[in-house]
């Protein structure tokens, strides 16, 4: 029983060996060949194996095997579907939106920096306002000549395109009125702006909040008015009426023009008869 038993071992062996040649692996062959007669001897192997098998040569074993591959019927071939890539980091969050600005561009985000107070403060990533424009001028009040200089009108972003939106607004209302006359700003990075920096100087416009517009002359002239007769108080009002709407902390006026607007914005102020002074928030 123990010889039969290693005889069907040794079979099994061999047509282990076969499948693996039929694969086309044939140093494998070889060696479990070699390897099976050395397990269970070679007289018991010759014996176990049956004629049809043992006694047929090795190449003609393989092209038998290899012929009935060929017949067998071949399986369908699965598809495989490419499988969908999973990015390993998540997309990054959409950035926050800007703080609503009344009259401000929808999306816009400012970059200017206003440090400290008006009258105590610098300004970081100030904007120039242009000499002049579509809708307004710039007038140099200590040397009572158009165009002011550039050192005298620099402002926050959102001042300096506030100024230009209400000079546009203001225009398309009235026509036949000259252009916006702005005064000064900022200097360029804020601070100091007192009588060393020519005529009465200024207590605030440190930090580029602050800015000065000439009331509309009666005469429509494109100068500073010099007495509170000169001014156009029917213009006058709605340029109060619309830095207001745009979104001023303050507006300071003369308190010989009598123009209006909300308690604590509107505020009356001495030696503000030939102008408005606007603060932003």
């Amino acid at each position: 029983m123990a010889g039969c038993g290693a005889a069907l071992a040794c079979v099994a062996v061999v047509r282990v060996s076969a499948a693996c040649l039929a694969l086309a692996v044939l140093p494998l062959a070889g060696c479990a060949q070699e390897a099976a007669p050395a397990a269970v001897g070679p007289e018991r192997a010759a014996a176990a194996v049956p004629p049809s098998s043992a006694d047929r040569p090795l190449p003609a074993l393989l092209a038998a095997m290899s012929s009935a591959t060929a017949q067998a019927t071949p399986l369908p071939a699965q598809v495989v579907r490419p499988r969908a890539l999973t990015p390993r980091t998540k997309a990054p969050a959409p950035a926050p939106a800007p703080p609503a600005v009344p009259g401000a561009p929808a999306g816009w985000q400012w970059r200017s920096v206003s440090l400290g107070k008006p009258n105590r403060g610098r300004l970081r990533l100030g904007v120039e306002l242009p000499a002049s424009g579509p809708h307004h001028l710039t007038w140099d009040a200590p040397l009572q000549r158009s165009p002011s200089r550039p050192w005298r009108r620099w402002g926050t972003d959102r001042l300096v395109w506030t100024v230009q939106a209400v000079a546009a607004s203001y225009r398309a209302a009235h026509p036949e009125a000259p252009p916006l006359l702005v005064g000064d700003l900022s200097r360029p990075t804020g601070g100091v702006f007192d009588r060393r920096y020519g005529g009465l100087g200024h207590a605030s416009h440190q930090n580029g909040r602050d800015v000065d517009v000439f009331y509309p002359r009666k005469d429509r002239l494109p100068i500073a008015p010099q007495r509170p007769a000169d001014v156009d108080r029917r213009l006058a009002q709605d340029l109060v009426d619309r830095f207001v709407a745009a979104g001023a902390q303050f507006v300071f006026v003369g308190p010989r023009l009598d123009l209006k607007g909300p308690e604590g914005v509107v505020q009356e102020l001495v030696h503000h008869d030939d102008h408005l002074h606007v603060r932003l928030r």
